[in-house]
């Protein structure tokens, strides 16, 4: 039965996935963004949303706190600076995991987590205006483009012979 096991251990000691999850928190604050399993990820995520939550508040005794599990000075640097900074109003969900499918090798589940607030793609809104054109618009727009394509088509006409009399010179000068 598995009663009171509520965590993933991965299939490591309980040593070695500390460690593991410390140096992949590290990782996090360090890059804003690592490749890694879904389960590694969610495990991750865990570990690092209460540091941050500790990061919010600039202590000496939450500093003491945060490098105990993360044991890296320029890690807790980055955390308590520009981290909290970014992530001072937001109540909570510091990190975001997306899935990017399978790996080629082991067919595990490998995605990116993130910081949520350090990922500039996803700030923007780039939705494109997606308007609906009825059949008679189209028929119209393509009524009024062969008027104005002989216009093109001359202006086309006028730059190959501009562009093929060096040419033809060339041959003539050896």
């Amino acid at each position: 039965m598995r009663h009171n096991k509520k965590f993933n251990h991965l299939g490591r000691t309980a040593s070695h996935r500390s460690a593991m999850l410390a140096n992949m928190a590290i990782s996090l604050i360090m890059h804003k963004r690592i490749t890694t399993t879904v389960a590694k990820a969610k495990e991750l995520k865990k570990y690092v949303e209460p540091l941050v939550t500790k990061a919010k508040e600039d202590s000496t005794n939450s500093r003491r706190v945060v490098f105990s599990y993360l044991q890296n000075k320029e890690a807790i640097k980055e955390l308590f600076g520009e981290v909290a900074q970014k992530v001072g109003n937001r109540p909570g969900g510091y990190t975001r995991i997306i899935k990017l499918g399978t790996r080629q090798g082991d067919a595990a589940q490998v995605c990116f987590i993130e910081l949520v607030d350090f990922d500039p793609e996803m700030a923007k809104d780039t939705k494109k205006k997606s308007t609906r054109r009825s059949r008679k618009s189209a028929s119209k727009a393509d009524a009024a483009a062969p008027a104005e394509a002989p216009v093109a088509e001359k202006a086309e006409a006028e730059a190959p012979a501009v562009e093929e009399a060096p040419a033809a010179e060339e041959p003539k000068a050896e």
